[in-house]
């Protein structure tokens, strides 16, 4: 199967909407907490001082025994959350920086605890949801998604990877579906994500409003089983048989060979989006899936995945990948190395090694 569609990914904004309202609203419906992303210019786009503030309201209604269920949305029409936000990255990788490494010790702690969270967490995954908003609601234990939900982790396209856990979540996706999604960054529709772990609920979008209204006053799981209904078909499911045989084993250069062998047009096309993305990221995403895949927890996953994000942000194809995609948006990134085969192994497995006291600057862990 293709990787789903591309999306814009969110540029630098002002903390505060333009209302001038707090990017996060935290409000109380019976027994109901609810954490709105509210920057929905930016597709709720998350910032450091959203992660602070998610994190003191959780740690806030643990202790709180009014608090029986936490409800996560996105204000606006267009999606929960498009992930972090990659201009404010960019700016901070060109001034050599460690903003960035602040921010994702802290989210990466907020992940961590929503998917230890003690309550009840229900996250509606309606409409766009990328990067950072996975880390936000696919850890969550009770997950809805909708027939508006598109979600996915663009990061290889950028000069990345698959952060916030997704190393965790791709990694134990049925077969090779997850290799797949994080080697094309392609983005699944609601089918898709409920067969690859993502999600749990599908929940059509006129329901919600009720289900938002039934988690005030019901158990959440008893509210969730009464608006789900089935879920769609999952394309990816059906892809299985060529997705598992083509992404097998670590090496990407044959993981490219076997797509082209396969003769197909969907096997060629999901060849050609890796071969778009950037090389280095392609066999650092590889790799940290397979790792992932040993681990026996998320926070594990989450170490490994913060030591990877310091140092691919300071590098030549993430400051080149934002810059194509995002700044001038040419859509023609120069990657360095340009092909998969040239990027060296050992540089790769330099890059999985314990951060020195140097790297981790301001983000001690």
């Amino acid at each position: 199967m293709p990787p789903g569609p591309a999306h814009e990914l969110p540029g630098t904004m002002a903390a505060v909407n333009s209302d001038g309202e707090s990017p996060v609203l935290l409000r109380r419906e019976g027994h109901a907490a609810h954490v709105v992303l509210n920057r929905p210019r930016a597709i709720n786009a998350l910032t450091h001082e959203m992660v602070g503030i998610i994190t003191a309201a959780l740690e806030e209604w643990r202790h709180d025994d009014s608090v029986r269920t936490v409800v996560l949305t996105g204000a606006g029409e267009r999606g929960l959350c498009a992930g972090g936000d990659i201009v404010a990255m960019w700016h901070d990788a060109k001034a050599g920086g460690s903003e960035s490494a602040a921010f994702w010790a802290d989210e990466y702690r907020l992940n961590a605890t929503i998917a230890a969270y003690p309550k009840p967490y229900v996250a509606i995954m309606d409409g766009i949801v990328l990067g950072g908003g996975i880390g936000l609601s696919a850890h969550a234990p009770q997950r809805v998604v909708t027939e508006r939900s598109s979600i996915g982790m663009p990061e290889a396209g950028i000069g990345f990877l698959p952060d916030v856990g997704g190393t965790f979540l791709l990694s134990r996706a049925p077969g090779e579906t997850g290799t797949h999604l994080g080697l094309t960054a392609g983005s699944i529709g609601a089918g898709d994500a409920i067969a690859t772990g993502f999600a749990d609920h599908y929940v059509p979008t006129e329901r919600v409003p009720r289900l938002l209204e039934e988690l005030a006053t019901r158990d959440a799981d008893e509210a969730l089983a009464d608006a789900e209904q089935p879920a769609p078909p999952s394309p990816l499911t059906g892809a299985r048989a060529w997705l598992d045989e083509a992404y097998a084993g670590d090496d990407v250069v044959e993981v490219l060979r076997r797509l082209r062998a396969l003769g197909h047009e969907e096997a060629e096309r999901a060849a050609a989006t890796i071969e778009a993305k950037s090389p280095t990221s392609v066999k650092v995403t590889l790799r940290a899936l397979r790792e992932a895949a040993r681990m026996t927890d998320l926070p594990q996953a989450l170490d490994m995945e913060f030591r990877l994000a310091v140092r691919l942000h300071h590098s030549h194809d993430f400051v080149e990948g934002v810059r194509a995609q995002v700044v001038d948006k040419d859509r023609n990134p120069r990657w360095e190395p340009p092909h998969v085969r040239d990027v060296d192994d050992a540089a790769v497995a330099a890059l999985f090694e314990p951060l020195g006291d140097r790297e981790l600057g301001l983000s001690a862990r």
